[in-house]
């Protein structure tokens, strides 16, 4: 598999997802929002390398897991990695979460293949940057009310996304 810069993951999740979840940090993020929940993802040069073979044998090891969830930073900055190991995790039954600060209009515009295959295996996007401003402590599952939790198969069913595949 592959190498992905992470700044780190939570093995037993029950707030980035529905059911009980794997998340990875991603590091590096272009959006800097103001009141960032996990600013310390921001820098495209600190965080560590990881193994998505290594991760794939985390989140497997634990039987109790129903998906997992890529956070950030922001996923959308390192998707081949990601698309690998998406693919290999429904295989084995799990669901893919993705938060973003990018709305799925502006992914599904971007010239870049393997953004558009990660869409296509992510089961529920949360898009949109955080907003300070619109900021909602009784929403589930996202910071600010302009954020969005997107099925995406229902999106796909709907031709809202673009279909390309990695050559």
């Amino acid at each position: 598999m592959a190498s992905i810069k992470i700044a780190g993951t939570v093995n037993d999740s029950i707030v980035d997802g529905e059911g009980y979840r794997f998340t990875i940090f991603t590091q590096g993020c272009p959006h800097h929002c103001e009141g960032c929940h996990n600013p310390q993802t921001h820098d495209f040069t600190s965080g560590k390398p990881a193994d998505t073979e290594e991760l794939l044998t985390r989140i497997l090891d634990n039987p109790l897991l129903s998906g997992v969830t890529f956070s950030g930073g922001e996923p959308f900055c390192q998707p081949e990695p990601l698309v690998e190991l998406a693919e290999k995790l429904h295989d084995h039954g799990l669901d893919i979460w993705a938060y973003t600060g990018y709305t799925l209009e502006e992914l599904s515009h971007m010239d870049n293949p393997a953004i558009a295959e990660l869409l296509q295996n992510i089961d529920v996007l949360v898009d949109g940057k955080f907003d300070l401003e619109q900021r909602d402590l009784t929403l589930a599952f996202r910071g600010s009310r302009n954020q969005r939790v997107i099925d995406m198969e229902k999106t796909r069913e709907a031709g809202c996304i673009v279909k390309k595949k990695l050559d």
